[in-house]
């Protein structure tokens, strides 16, 4: 596959499924090297067999098990994409483990990687960061305090890299999205797939995966002198806090 784009590699957390596998598949379709993160061999296998997605092996919040995974891989592109919602419901009912796990996946483990791969793009001149936040790190919805808190935390940490980066060539994305249909909030609906998907799902035509990836494949694709530096997309049928107004019966 012919490469269509200025960059050669690229890093994607959490491409075991979902929007990472997506990512993954749009990617190298453009004809990028993709490296994919995963806690194990087992869940990458799909996108290391049908896509020839490179295996890197290592729990996101660990950055250096992430980087030597890589093998000394220069990257261009790293696509922050691993998150999770332990649980939905109001601050004062979850554990600090729950907190804790949150944070750590949704803004420590992103901030380090950023901290440990940004040096080498500013070196070659050539890189982008897509960091992948949510609509409910600027607006509101219930029972997501530390999830909403933690993503804004990232979203906020991309405003000041521009400051960092500006002159550089290096490029960051700020990636909001609204409802995907995904398994984040699984583990947050005790593992119940049907609830999940008559709660979250039945009412909205949720975004899909493949639209996330369409999304990121665009700005990596305009002139290198353009930065799109953040991007909200939603639903046609969802407003902000995941409201849905539902119109007359005709």
């Amino acid at each position: 596959m012919t490469n269509l784009l200025a960059y050669r590699t690229a890093l994607v957390t959490g491409a075991s499924r979902g929007i990472g596998a997506a990512i993954c598949r749009r990617l190298t379709g453009l004809g990028l090297t993709v490296y994919g993160v995963a806690r194990s061999r087992e869940a990458l296998a799909e996108v290391v067999d049908t896509l020839g997605v490179v295996p890197v092996v290592a729990d996101v919040r660990d950055a250096e098990a992430v980087v030597a995974g890589l093998g000394g891989a220069e990257i261009d592109v790293l696509v922050n994409n691993a998150g999770m919602v332990a649980t939905v419901k109001p601050l004062y009912e979850q554990s600090a483990e729950e907190i804790a796990e949150t944070i750590a996946v949704n803004l420590t483990a992103p901030m380090l990687l950023m901290r440990a791969l940004l040096g080498g793009m500013v070196a070659r001149k050539r890189g982008h960061v897509v960091n992948i936040t949510t609509t409910a790190a600027r607006g509101v919805l219930a029972g997501t305090s530390a999830y909403g808190g933690a993503k804004a935390g990232l979203a906020h940490a991309c405003r000041s890299l521009r400051y960092d980066l500006a002159g550089s060539n290096v490029r960051v994305t700020d990636l909001a999205p609204g409802r995907v249909e995904t398994e984040i909030y699984l583990r947050a609906f005790g593992g119940d797939r049907d609830r999940l998907n008559q709660t979250m799902y039945g009412s909205v035509r949720a975004l899909q995966p493949a639209d996330i990836a369409e999304a990121i494949a665009a700005v990596l694709m305009l002139p290198q002198h353009v930065d799109v530096t953040e991007i909200e997309i939603s639903p046609t049928d969802q407003a902000v806090g995941g409201h849905v107004f539902k119109a007359p019966e005709a």
